[in-house]
């Protein structure tokens, strides 16, 4: 399962991880976001160890989502060493995501 990452929480899990991260901006109003969210969840038990996979709810955490220009959902961010490295918005096979997050390994 993905972490829930929040306002609250983003810098300590996010920027200060010394693991490739991916976060997925997400409401639970949004259709595609629930297409992606079971593939995320998928993402976050198969790079366990090796990559932080989390969500951002942006109904509750508009700091973040602020910061990042999140725009359009689902928004999902790549970061590596605590920067933002790579971005893809909207619903996309897993294989998409998996190999970006693959390419900050």
């Amino acid at each position: 399962m993905a972490l829930e990452i929040t306002d609250a929480n983003f810098e300590e899990v996010v920027l200060k991880s010394d693991k490739p991260v991916l976060v997925d901006f997400w409401a639970e109003w949004c259709g595609p976001c629930r297409m992606v969210g079971p593939v995320v969840d998928e993402l976050a038990k198969e790079y366990d160890g090796k990559a932080v996979v989390g969500k951002v709810n942006v109904d509750f955490n508009p700091q973040i989502t602020t910061t990042y220009g999140i725009m359009g959902i689902p928004a999902l961010l790549f970061f590596k060493n605590g920067q933002l490295v790579d971005k893809q918005v909207g619903a996309v096979p897993k294989h998409v995501l998996a190999g970006k997050l693959q390419a900050q390994m």
